[in-house]
């Protein structure tokens, strides 16, 4: 729903549009595309995918019209030695992608291809597959990962829309602990997350494809650099709105 409204989160992404150089192309990891390999968008005009159901029309009519970058995909094929890269003419843009970058950058102009998530890997090894794009922050490329940090529709309070301050403790304590490891540079705890304790984890973060996009940007930080959060919010107690951008 953040696509269509215009709420803190969404109008904080505008202001970062605004804020940030305008990239020549994007990158994007997003959580809603998972696949037992690694594959990378091909199509020239990747299009729109609405996978989800259940919401308003609006909201499956929009399009994202942005063209692909064949060019960048060869790049990113070429850069990955420690596994196969494929090319893919099927997937397009999915709502992990475009319901952010509709308001990062509205006009669509900007070249944007997308990089699956191996659901055979393990954390780390997403983590240091990541390492391999670094050659990508020294050109005019944004790489968007886009997920949550916990993501538990199941509990989702629906009643508690509208009080972004509401969290269940179990949501809250991870979200936090989860941004005390990323000041830290613990990013050996976070590949292993298991180890903030079984429950913690079946709770907020009970499957991995919302969490490892994560872990593709903070694989690519540079030492010297900050992270800086914004929307750091829980959405009807245990969807994490959590965000940072590394500069």
């Amino acid at each position: 729903m953040n696509a269509i409204e215009h709420n803190e989160f969404s109008n904080k992404w505008a202001e970062l549009g605004k804020q940030l150089p305008t990239p020549d192309a994007i990158l994007c990891i997003s959580a809603h595309w998972m696949l037992p390999s690694t594959n990378v968008t091909l199509s020239r005009h990747p299009q729109t995918i609405h996978d989800f159901g259940g919401f308003p029309k609006e909201l499956s009519e929009i399009q994202y019209p942005a063209p692909g970058d064949p060019d960048l995909v060869q790049e990113v094929v070429d850069l990955i030695h420690s596994k196969d890269v494929f090319p893919d003419l099927q997937w397009g843009l999915d709502h992990g992608c475009w319901s952010v970058l509709k308001h990062l950058y509205p006009n669509a102009n900007i070249p944007v291809i997308q990089f699956s998530l191996d659901e055979t890997l393990s954390s780390s090894e997403h983590f240091e597959l990541a390492k391999e794009l670094a050659p990508l922050r020294e050109k005019k490329i944004l790489i968007l990962c886009s997920g949550n940090i916990v993501h538990n529709l199941r509990t989702l309070d629906w009643d508690k829309r509208d009080e972004p301050e509401f969290g269940f403790d179990w949501a809250l304590t991870v979200n936090n602990t989860v941004k005390e490891l990323i000041n830290a540079g613990n990013f050996d705890m976070l590949c292993h997350y298991e180890k903030l304790g079984k429950e913690l984890v079946r709770m907020a973060i009970p499957t991995p494809d919302h969490y490892w996009p994560m872990l593709y940007a903070l694989a690519l930080k540079k030492e010297n650099e900050k992270v800086t959060y914004f929307n750091d919010k829980l959405v009807m107690g245990a969807l994490s709105m959590t965000s940072f951008i590394i500069q």
